[in-house]
């Protein structure tokens, strides 16, 4: 009885490492969004500093 609960907080701490590293990614995600939309309005005012 006791491996098995072992087994079972062994299977929890993978679940949550696996949500970890899912919401990192996620972070980056929006890390990159965020900057590419900062840089968005920059190449706007070049596209009309250029007209």
């Amino acid at each position: 009885k006791k491996v098995a609960k072992k087994k079972v907080a062994k299977k929890k701490v993978a679940k949550k490492a696996k949500k970890k590293v899912a919401k990192k990614k996620v972070v980056k995600k929006k890390a990159k969004k965020k900057a590419a939309k900062k840089k968005a309005p920059a190449r706007k005012k070049a596209a009309r500093k250029k007209r």
